[in-house]
């Protein structure tokens, strides 16, 4: 145990640089996409989900946390504390008929705690984020009438911000093959959108507007897990999770100044409660097959799982964005995944006892615009270490892929997102032999 001390004090001095380096850069993402509706859903899992196409449904390992489902849970030892926390670097190249770009974004992804309960029961305290809001552009007036009659005029776009999640959540076994799980979930957030019209010409005003929207909502998810033998040697495990919908409470605050010199003029300010946006229902479905190491622990040599999520946006944004043709539509995710230990128990090479996995994914997103879906799709590679106990581990990830086209004046955005993270996991409260 002294060792896994020293190495969570080590995992947490990181952590903390991490988020002090955050507050320098505020922008969890940087693609136009996020200017509308709740801004980029992100795409939630560990590194051990991430780097096998975000499948999460029906997977149970007793040495990671998977909080896709709060099912999974129960596959653990009944003594186990276990401890995931990760951090992910977001490089994102958009890309329109006019102009290529390329950002950077370093966050941290999740922190998760688990704990048991009363012999296979346990329970898991987390923290995520849900979406973020982040772009920074500017364009200049190229109406030939208006530039003549007025001079350069130049428009300015800011936002950033973000929806996190608090999550709480507790899961039991009804029989030997069957498993429940439920999470409450504390959704809370600012989202800051900006927009500013600069002038060359002094006899004009510049014009700036902001929208602050504050948001915090509860919700509920629920899980089911069935894990089952398929002949001597290969085991079956199939998943659900449904979350209930809630509606985003807290307030948006409106205003907009006009500036000459040095002297500032409000024209317009409003303040209601109401964040005119909901998170709709969701429902999702997976199955994995797999051969086992062990019979009395959910370590697999080999692994394949699918997922399927569907989630309905429709008529859950109600603030229109104007001279724009977007709307919210059905969000649904395709996702396949894989993963393989070559030999769990070798004593002399270590890459052997690696775990590695790869994914495929396909995500129709909740955005539509010109009557236009906008797809993502992509491809994931990762592996985990074992560090001082085989248990406890290293996890890397990376997600290589493409969402939006240059077709319909769309933008298109290629990404690559390397996500690292460690699982801690330790037995407490067992009596030794010796002293």
């Amino acid at each position: 145990m002294q060792r896994n001390k020293i190495y969570l004090s080590g995992v947490i001095v990181l952590m903390a640089v991490v988020l002090q380096a955050q507050t320098t850069n505020s922008l969890g993402t940087f693609t136009p996409y996020s200017m509308f509706g709740m801004g980029e859903i992100v795409r939630q899992g560990t590194p051990y989900n991430m780097s096998m196409g975000g499948i999460g449904l029906s997977l149970r390992d007793h040495r990671y946390i998977n909080y896709l489902n709060p099912a999974s849970l129960t596959a653990r030892d009944t003594l186990s504390f276990m401890l995931d926390m990760g951090m992910e670097s977001y490089n994102l190249y958009p890309k329109d008929k006019n102009t290529q770009s390329a950002y950077n974004a370093f966050n941290m992804s999740h922190i998760a705690f688990s704990f048991p309960l009363y012999k296979k029961s346990a329970m898991i305290v987390g923290f995520t984020p849900y979406s973020h809001v982040g772009y920074k552009f500017e364009e200049s007036e190229r109406r030939p009438e208006l530039v003549s009659e007025i001079g350069n005029i130049v428009y300015q776009h800011f936002g950033e911000g973000s929806i996190n999640q608090l999550f709480l959540g507790a899961a039991l076994n009804l029989s030997k093959n069957f498993f429940i799980g439920a999470q409450g979930i504390y959704y809370f957030g600012t989202l800051y959108k900006n927009s500013k019209t600069i002038v060359d010409n002094l006899s004009f005003n510049t014009i700036s507007s902001q929208q602050n929207t504050v948001v915090e909502s509860f919700a509920g998810k629920f899980g089911l897990q069935y894990a089952g033998k398929v002949g001597t040697k290969s085991v079956i495990s199939a998943g659900a999770t449904y979350l209930l919908p809630s509606t985003l409470s807290g307030e948006v605050s409106r205003l907009a100044t006009s500036t000459i010199g040095t002297a500032v003029d409000t024209i317009f300010y409003s303040s209601k409660t109401g964040a005119q946006m909901k998170i709709p229902a969701e429902f999702a479905v997976g199955v994995s097959v797999g051969q086992k190491y062990f019979a009395e622990h959910n370590m697999h040599r080999w692994r394949v799982g699918f997922d399927y999520t569907y989630q309905d946006w429709t008529k859950t944004i109600f603030s229109p964005t104007p001279d724009v043709n977007f709307c919210s539509t059905v969000r649904s995710a395709y996702k396949l995944g894989f993963e393989i230990t070559p030999d769990f128990n070798d004593p002399r090479y270590a890459y052997k006892r690696w775990t590695y996995r790869g994914g495929l994914y396909f995500e129709e997103t909740y955005m539509q615009f010109n009557g236009c879906h906008i797809n993502a799709m992509g491809f994931t590679l990762g592996l985990s270490v074992p560090v001082f106990k085989w248990s406890n581990t290293l996890n890397f990830g990376i997600d290589i892929g493409q969402r939006g086209s240059l077709q319909d004046q769309l933008v298109r955005e290629r990404y690559v997102m390397f996500k690292i993270g460690t699982s801690l996991y330790d037995i407490w409260f067992q009596k030794m032999k010796y002293d």
